[in-house]
């Protein structure tokens, strides 16, 4: 029997077990450590996961394959853009938003592990409402 993950509960998942992650390796990796430990916390829930996911984009009537790659792609649903930075800027913020309206997905999140808390690092972005 397969389960139908909604948005909300993907986030609440999501959130959860970056915050575990974050407080069992600690700050400051490298970006795709995070990315392969938590895409294998993930999976373990019973989510689909899929890593580097290359998302097309559509410009002046052609379709693009090398338009982007969501660091993670979670049931189809929810991109997840991770980072190992001191700080996120608004750029970070915006490059989540333009990923979620190339894909025509509703909501991402942003990750910063480089954080010394996890809560200060996760921003959930939504392209439009949910």
């Amino acid at each position: 029997m397969s389960t139908e993950w909604g948005e909300s509960q993907i986030g609440d998942i999501v959130v959860e077990t970056a915050i575990r992650l974050h407080r069992e390796l600690g700050p400051g990796l490298l970006e795709s450590v995070y990315e392969i430990t938590l895409s294998r916390l993930l999976a373990k829930r019973g989510l689909a996961v899929q890593r580097q996911y290359p998302v097309p984009i559509y410009f002046d009537g052609e379709r693009l394959e090398e338009g982007f790659r969501a660091d993670i792609l979670i049931e189809g649903k929810v991109i997840l853009e991770l980072k190992s930075v001191e700080q996120l800027t608004r750029l970070h913020h915006k490059q989540l938003l333009t990923y979620l309206k190339l894909s025509g997905l509703k909501l991402g999140y942003l990750l910063n592990f480089g954080e010394e808390l996890m809560k200060s690092g996760i921003s959930r972005v939504v392209n439009g409402q949910l």
